[in-house]
């Protein structure tokens, strides 16, 4: 799971940086927009840091997009898998009941 959680987090990054630099700002006019510090910006970017959502909330009304826009694949890209068939048992919750 560590490593799925790592390669979402490296996505999201690289989403923000390409946002960033299509904008023509360096991280530290993001940090002054956001009130997010250049170095924990940094952090997020190359995916060692995992953003609060308030905090991606902040990042992307700075740069004026929508917060999905940080957080999908392009459009057209795959998606989350279809939902499961009735035929397939679907999701075991036998230890939270």
């Amino acid at each position: 799971m560590e490593d799925q959680d790592s390669q979402i987090l490296a996505k999201v990054g690289q989403r923000l940086r390409q946002a960033r630099l299509a904008r023509g700002l360096n991280l530290h006019q993001l940090a002054r927009l956001t009130g997010i510090s250049a170095p924990a910006l940094s952090l997020i970017e190359t995916g060692k840091r995992d953003p609060r959502l308030t905090t991606l909330g902040k990042i992307a009304a700075a740069l004026r997009l929508p917060l999905a826009d940080l957080l999908e694949s392009p459009p057209g890209a795959a998606r989350m898998k279809p939902p499961p068939s009735p035929e397939d048992e679907g999701y075991d919750l036998g230890d939270y009941s």
